[in-house]
């Protein structure tokens, strides 16, 4: 009795958020050569109006005139929203591959290098590289000093393969762990453990412990939240 909910949905939408928080926080740096910041100030300016076509342009060009893993990066967000999944995940693999040290002689922090992972298996996960997304959202997790985002991730994508709960869960509660108001944790949580629920003699729907309070603690953190349907509808089966 396995209830499979919208958490591709939540999660694609929570991948577009995080993409665009980059690219808002995290402004380009200044190019070593003079007559390339003006390319700069025109890739920069593209993303911040979300125009994804010339903001890819502009980033191309920088790329390959110097090599910098947040050059790689932001064109990889560029190209990750219009739907480009494959060329996004060769411009983050670069970005990884450029974090150790770039152009510039500069190494990106540990938070940094988590972040380009999270945003690799996004792209992975639009691509239905299931293991592989799996793969970087754990990486992300082990490197990010907020793991919450990248263990979410993972439980969700795990959830959505139809892993047992006794894999996706641990990943759930890691997620709340480093975030106790992620409310979308708790519904994976909560969704997770009641597919494994089984039908008692008396044909009651019997779920396994935790599962009630998972659910509860979903409709408390988000009562406005897009599963509360979804939540009421499994908790009313159990009355």
């Amino acid at each position: 009795m396995r209830r499979r909910l919208g958490v591709v949905a939540l999660l694609a939408s929570l991948a577009l958020a995080a993409t665009a928080r980059i690219c808002v926080g995290a402004p380009l740096p200044a190019a070593q050569s003079e007559n390339q910041n003006a390319l700069v100030a025109k890739a920069q300016a593209a993303l911040d109006a979300k125009q994804w076509p010339d903001a890819e342009a502009a980033l191309k060009q920088l790329s390959a005139s110097e090599p910098r893993w947040e050059y790689s990066q932001a064109l990889g967000v560029a190209q990750f929203n219009q739907g480009h999944y494959a060329d996004s995940l060769e411009s983050y693999q670069r970005a990884i591959d450029l974090a150790g040290k770039d152009s510039a002689g500069k190494n990106a922090s540990p938070a940094a290098i988590a972040q380009i992972y999270t945003m690799l298996g996004n792209a992975d996960l639009k691509l239905k590289n299931n293991d592989a997304a799996i793969a970087a959202y754990n990486k992300a997790a082990t490197l990010s000093p907020n793991p919450a985002v990248a263990y979410f991730n993972l439980c969700a994508t795990m959830y959505n393969m139809g892993q047992p709960a006794a894999k996706t869960v641990p990943a759930c509660d890691k997620a709340i762990a480093a975030d106790p108001k992620k409310a979308d944790a708790y519904f994976v949580k909560g969704s997770s453990l009641y597919g494994e629920g089984a039908v008692d003699k008396s044909k009651k729907y019997i779920v396994p412990p935790g599962t009630v309070e998972a659910l509860k603690q979903y409709l408390v953190l988000a009562p406005d939240g897009p599963h509360v349907q979804d939540v009421k509808a499994m908790l009313d089966a159990l009355k």
